[in-house]
């Protein structure tokens, strides 16, 4: 009994003994989780990590059916810091504000239509940031054609704009007061040279601004260089575009109507039909109009100083596939690509030069055409009317949410909504090849071409021009001939392997 109750005695006291140890353990196993999960919970409010956007998949293939099979391998956008690569974080979780010493402020003056100012503001931004200066609100083109009193306030978000950013650099409405008197008067004010590096900022603009405190640039289009920027530019100047330029909640609310109205009825197709008479003009491309048209056009283009190009062999250019394609025109290449004639078509564009006539053949052949103005009621309408830039902003995010996106030219709206569309997972955006389709179209007029012959040349020539990933084209002392930064921004998207 006495060696049991010892033996029984010694296990109560080793149990005990255990019982203590595990209790330890548990604690330190909770303690150490509990740090844990503050740790990472507190990285996580300072970082704001952005987290993926989830790509879409491509949409029906318009090449008949053969070509609905071939639906394109879906790549993840990468990670940038504090990207949601296209979105931001909720509205209530503020980004960190970024602490720096300005180095002066920087004031632009956009010029061009609304898609030209959007990447120009990238830009300036990009440069802003890289060379630790306060941008001001930009302020927005109003002598163009067009001339749209629209501020930027009147199409973009101001708020979200400067919230979206403040992790990167300050921006602010105006400029200080004692600055105000200065605007456009004795203000330091340059045009930057265009396709620009950083170097060149850096380099010489810098010295500029430290002395003057305030440069003024008084045009931003094409400034900053497509290539050979650090990939952190380049990755800003996605932040911006597909981040902080957010339209208006009015704008928005709107497109989305819109958007939804369309949806309703099915698959549609956007079709930017750049044939309005100031491209015309610009271009000096009368193919298909009469002389008095022609005539009125050359007027129009001499009307304007800073349009350098004055004479213009519209012929030539056409067949060198600088010219938008006719409405006409459009027709037999949409049908040839095998657009069905119950697709709904949506006509992103201003007013169509020679008026609803112009529309004739196209509406014959695809009579769901439709326009923001037949989907919208006067009094949603009217607040737009007389506002290019916002109905262009309607049009842009139409655009971007379509099943299939078809310019009939490479203006900035064109590239600008390709690169939009790669970014949201390379949606089907048709990029016609102009001067192989006039070509074609003129033999198939000319009847040396059948129509099944026409088609299938027209399938042929695109089955890879469908906004599938793709590298930049880059040509070293050519930048204006290079492949558009913003058609295409490879650095902020992922490629497959054999791209890199």
């Amino acid at each position: 009994m006495e060696d049991k109750k010892k033996g029984g005695g010694g296990g109560a006291s080793i149990g005990s003994g255990g019982r203590r140890r595990m209790a330890k353990k548990w604690v330190l196993r909770v303690g150490s989780s509990i740090l844990i999960w503050t740790v990472v919970m507190q990285l996580t409010s300072i970082a704001q990590l952005w987290h993926p956007l989830l790509p879409r998949s491509w949409p029906t293939a318009c090449f008949g059916s053969q070509g609905r099979d071939q639906n394109s391998t879906n790549y993840p956008i990468l990670e940038s810091k504090n990207m949601i690569k296209g979105k931001m974080a909720s509205p209530a979780a503020r980004l960190p504000r970024r602490v720096y010493k300005s180095n002066g402020y920087l004031l632009v003056s956009c010029n061009g239509g609304l898609n030209q100012m959007r990447a120009a503001i990238c830009d300036m931004v990009t440069i802003a940031r890289y060379l630790n200066l306060t941008f001001v609100i930009p302020e927005l083109d109003k002598r163009s054609f067009w001339a749209d009193t629209s501020d930027f306030g009147d199409i973009f978000d101001v708020i979200h704009f400067i919230d979206s950013l403040r992790d990167e650099i300050k921006i602010v409405k105006s400029l200080p007061h004692k600055f105000d008197t200065r605007v456009h008067r004795g203000l330091f004010s340059i045009p930057p040279i265009s396709w620009s590096s950083e170097t060149y900022y850096l380099k010489q603009v810098l010295p500029l601004i430290r002395k003057h405190k305030v440069l003024h640039f008084n045009k931003t289009d094409a400034r900053l260089a497509n290539n050979g920027l650090p990939i952190e530019l380049q990755m800003l100047r996605c932040r911006v575009n597909y981040d902080a330029l957010k339209f208006t909640p009015q704008i928005e609310a709107i497109a989305g109507k819109i958007i939804s109205a369309l949806r309703k009825n099915g698959f549609f197709v956007v079709l930017h039909l750049r044939y309005e008479m100031d491209m015309l003009s610009f271009s000096g491309c009368t193919h298909g109009c009469s002389k008095a048209e022609t005539d009125e056009l050359t007027k129009m283009r001499y009307a304007y100083p800073w349009w350098k190009e004055k004479e213009i062999d519209s012929d030539h250019k056409r067949l060198e596939g600088l010219c938008p394609l006719t409405p006409e025109e459009m027709t037999l290449v949409l049908q040839a690509l095998g657009i069905s004639r119950n697709a709904q078509i949506y006509i992103a564009s201003g007013q169509i030069y020679g008026g609803e006539s112009r529309l004739a053949a196209l509406k014959v052949a695809f009579p769901k055409i439709v326009r923001k103005e037949m989907l919208l009621s006067t009094d949603e309408f009217s607040p737009f009317k007389n506002h290019s830039t916002q109905m262009a902003a309607l049009d842009y995010l139409v655009s971007v949410a379509s099943d299939i996106f078809i310019p009939s030219y490479d203006g900035n709206m064109a590239r600008v909504v390709e690169g939009h569309r790669r970014y949201n997972g390379y949606q089907k955006t048709i990029l016609l090849d102009r001067k192989l389709l006039v070509e074609l179209l003129d033999l198939y007029r000319d009847e040396k071409l059948s129509w099944d012959q026409f088609r299938s040349a027209v399938v042929e020539i695109h089955k890879n021009r469908i906004g599938q990933p793709t590298v930049r084209k880059v040509i070293p002392g050519r930048p204006k001939d290079e492949d558009y930064f913003y058609a295409n921004p490879q650095e902020c998207l992922s490629l497959p392997r054999s791209f890199m």
